[in-house]
């Protein structure tokens, strides 16, 4: 359990901006109530946060975008909540401030509250998730470091990038990690959504965003047209969020592969269980794919001009997580322009019918255990202990 000691009637503000930073600052909730159950939590955040009792702002939803144009249409609206969440803070008085991911938004919202309100701010301000400025960008650790006390990470391998320019970073790993992939029984799984047994099962993730949907539902729907032809009996389920289940499970009733739609943690981790491989949109979908051992193919495409100006500024040789875990291209990634339902439909079904290929993969994804994992202790944990620190101050 994260420090006893932190003082009572105390106040966090929490703010998360999509699905994955719910999911974290639900953790994160947890740990600091189980600390100090007196502790006042506000903030923004998805339906994950508020089930530990946290009254949203406002919907998270609202800044769930990708990309530079994607954000365009939405800036008078991005704005107005900004201005609406400084006036929040400032009027709530809370001891710490903690942001989570989406960068975006955030650091805006500290630069902007610090420079209306700092003299009078004694707020501590804690970032969860560090950007990838290892990935591209490097200079924006300099600029961070400027508008925090402290920031938590999720690699092993970031700390350095912010603590060269005076931030105090911790690598407390990775959430994912507390979650017990191997609980769902593939038998029960397959029997509650009439999959027989032997039947190919393909799990297809096309994201968690509106604009990741809309750009990779209809590739992955002509994929699956090329991919019934090509293995046969082929059965599809696409775990998703409850917001989007009765959109998708619309949209997949036309398909001609049999498809089952569900939006629950348990039964994601029973279609991870049952699947022989899966389809996915990059991001962190594929960290959680890699713990449940499900051999993969990572999908992607965005905004011709945002794609433009991430290959000029990007730094690294991959975009799956996993393949910039270890260090190699272990998992396939169809990009942009290669990014077609023929391309992913040969791979999948390279995936789906090459028990060595998928071998291959599985022993590879056995080793990120360990490299999302920081001490004895979870994650969240670690994360709350860093926080704790800065409520006895």
């Amino acid at each position: 359990m994260p420090n006893a000691e932190i003082a009572q009637k105390r106040k966090v503000f929490i703010s998360a901006g999509e699905a994955s930073g719910d999911f974290l600052g639900a953790r994160l909730m947890m740990q600091l109530k189980a600390a100090n159950p007196m502790l006042e939590l506000v903030g923004v955040g998805g339906a994950q946060m508020q089930a530990e009792g946290l009254d949203s702002l406002f919907p998270m939803e609202e800044l769930s975008l990708m990309g530079f144009l994607e954000v365009l249409p939405h800036l008078f609206a991005i704005k107005r909540r900004l201005d609406q969440t400084i006036k929040f803070i400032h009027e709530s008085k809370p001891d710490v401030i903690i942001t989570i991911d989406s960068p975006g938004f955030h650091f805006a919202l500290i630069k902007r509250l610090k420079k209306k309100y700092g003299a009078d701010m004694s707020a501590k301000c804690i970032h969860y998730v560090a950007p990838a400025v290892w990935a591209w960008r490097q200079k924006r650790a300099k600029k961070i470091s400027h508008l925090y006390d402290h920031i938590l990470t999720l690699f092993p391998f970031e700390p350095p990038y912010f603590e060269k320019y005076g931030l105090k970073a911790t690598f407390v790993g990775h959430p994912l990690v507390e979650i017990n992939h191997f609980t769902s029984n593939t038998n029960v799984f397959r029997k509650q959504h009439a999959i027989p047994e032997g039947v190919p099962l393909l799990c297809v993730l096309p994201g968690s965003r509106r604009g990741e949907l809309n750009k990779l539902m209809p590739i992955f729907e002509e994929t699956i047209g090329l991919l019934s032809h090509r293995v046969n009996r082929l059965h599809v389920v696409i775990p998703t969020l409850p917001k989007f289940h009765q959109e998708l499970a619309a949209l997949t009733r036309r398909w001609p592969a049999s498809t089952v739609v569900t939006s629950t943690q348990e039964e994601k981790v029973g279609a991870f269980r049952s699947s022989q491989a899966a389809l996915a949109a990059s991001g962190t979908i594929a960290l959680e794919l890699a713990l449940a051992r499900v051999p993969m193919v990572i999908a992607y495409r965005i905004n011709t001009l945002t794609a433009w100006l991430v290959k000029r500024l990007i730094k690294i040789p991959f975009v799956c997580l996993v393949n910039i875990l270890l260090k190699k291209r272990s998992i396939p990634e169809i990009l942009q322009e290669n990014c077609k339902p023929g391309r992913l439909a040969e791979v999948v079904s390279y995936l789906l019918e090459d028990t060595t290929a998928r071998q291959r993969q599985i022993d590879d994804l056995s080793k990120i255990d360990e490299l999302l994992a920081s001490t004895g202790k979870m994650p969240s944990v670690c994360a709350a202990d860093v926080i704790a620190t800065y409520l006895k101050k």
